[in-house]
């Protein structure tokens, strides 16, 4: 299969000639100085929020606060009520179609967007065309910031539909000046592939299980993805980005290609796109927060007016600064985090999330009296030589306790003798990095169908959890 242009192009060479900031005064401004930039717009929020907006007016009168309260970035954190799905989703019902939240009138809408709706309706989003604007150029700093370039062509397989991911990535690679390929979701796997090698696509933006799937059905069709012109992938959507097991699977997997973590605060309801994103500079993954656009805070797990210190897990909670329309001020996104403010050898001194978002608190299970997260099973079977693509993890409540078990599909390639040295070291490698002892069985492959967008591969069997 021939390609156009394929011949692969370090991405340091594709970052030679390019200035290495988009906006450099924002992205290197001292500490001291964005706090006071974050504060000023904190309360602008706040006050345009309660006189503005009726759901956040009611909000804060049943808990008693009032916006002159907040007169520190602490006194934010510590007095604010959050805000969770369930009090928008409410809201939109009682207030259809955008809630009593929106802000503006019909005729500035610029974007309409929504959520799958796999629980019922799906939340409306509405987005000025002013808001619109604004986060293409936050999209465009933190693709910038990737180290995605002008002469770049980029392959996108986000979805194109309801979800704001995929058209956002579009906005902000044309604003950067790349060449975006929008083959979206419905492209099927080996068409993607053909298009891939034919375009000699240098960029590659998918979930972190697509890349990995890709990956293992490219020799299957005679392509070698280790030899592709693709040099830097932006993953995002599900953890993945930043576990070093699954880095180091995807690099080499497609030949060393640079693997940039863009998952964190991917949730809808905290667009602009991509403001939470890594970088090339620091090989161990982790996110920049661009805490300028998305103020983003690391709270205690079970009280979200309780913060805690940098290098202390806590769940994340994000502000707009800068949004009009639908605006979330202390949103309860429900990951779990670590803060780092010590500073990137790429000259951003926004702070990061080391290790990008590592779980969900939601998902989160506890088994025997410990608290297992599948990112962490999943970085256990990434890092095992002979595990496969796919895998399940099966919760069942045969008595008192949950029960976990891991189903494991082994690679297509390993002999079938190995595989029962397969399933001990599974055993071995799952169980240090959950403290717990988790059976593994090993399935055939093909046995579970690949995931692609937003990988869900927890199979809740409890009773409490069946449908009905």
């Amino acid at each position: 299969m021939t390609a156009v242009g394929s011949t692969r192009r370090s991405r340091a060479d594709r970052l030679a000639g390019y200035r290495r900031f988009w906006d450099e005064e924002r992205e290197t401004l001292p500490a001291a100085e964005r706090e006071a930039v974050i504060l000023d717009r904190v309360r602008h929020q706040l006050s345009y929020a309660y006189h503005r907006l009726p759901f956040y007016r009611r909000h804060y009168d049943a808990h008693g606060f009032h916006p002159d309260q907040v007169r520190s970035l602490a006194d934010f954190t510590e007095k604010v009520p959050v805000v969770t799905k369930s009090m928008l989703v409410a809201d939109q019902a009682e207030h259809p179609p955008f809630g009593s939240y929106l802000g503006v009138s019909r005729a500035e809408l610029g974007r309409i967007h929504g959520s799958s709706g796999t629980t019922g309706t799906p939340t409306t989003y509405g987005v000025s065309g002013a808001d619109w604007a604004r986060a293409g150029q936050a999209s465009a700093a933190g693709l910038w910031c990737a180290g995605f370039r002008p002469d770049d062509v980029v392959q996108v397989t986000f979805p194109f539909s309801l979800f704001f991911g995929g058209w956002g990535n579009v906005q902000a690679f044309e604003l950067i000046g790349a060449c975006v390929f929008p083959t979206g979701a419905m492209v099927p796997t080996d068409r993607q592939l053909e298009l891939l090698t034919r375009l000699g696509c240098d960029g590659l933006v998918a979930t972190p299980s697509y890349l990995l799937h890709l990956a293992g059905r490219a020799p299957e069709l005679g392509i070698d993805p280790a030899a592709s012109s693709v040099s830097l992938a932006l993953v995002g959507g599900e953890p993945g980005g930043s576990i070093p097991s699954v880095r180091s699977t995807l690099d080499a997997a497609w030949g060393g290609a640079d693997v940039v973590d863009g998952a964190a605060g991917s949730t809808s309801e905290m667009y602009p796109f991509l403001t939470n994103i890594g970088c090339l500079d620091d090989p161990g993954g982790g996110v920049h927060l661009f805490t300028d656009e998305n103020y983003t805070e690391i709270v205690h797990r079970d009280d979200p007016n309780t913060p805690v210190p940098p290098g202390t897990s806590g769940a994340t909670v994000a502000t707009h600064l800068w949004r009009d329309s639908q605006p979330m001020i202390r949103f309860w996104m429900g990951d779990e985090g670590v803060l780092d403010d010590s500073g990137c050898r790429c000259g951003r001194t926004y702070p990061k999330l080391p290790h990008g978002v590592y779980g969900r608190l939601d998902d989160m299970l506890v088994i025997r009296g410990a608290n297992v997260y599948p990112s962490a099973v999943e970085s256990a079977i990434r890092a095992t030589p002979g595990a496969g693509t796919e895998f399940r993890l099966l919760v069942e409540r045969p008595a008192a306790l949950d029960e976990l078990t891991v189903e494991v599909e082994p690679a297509s390639d390993l002999p079938a003798e190995r595989h029962a040295a397969l399933g001990v070291e599974l055993e071995e490698r799952i169980r240090a990095a959950v403290t717990v002892r988790v059976p593994v069985r090993l399935v055939p492959p093909g046995t579970h169908e690949p995931q692609t967008f937003k990988a869900r591969r927890v199979l809740d069997r409890r009773p409490s959890h069946r449908p009905g």
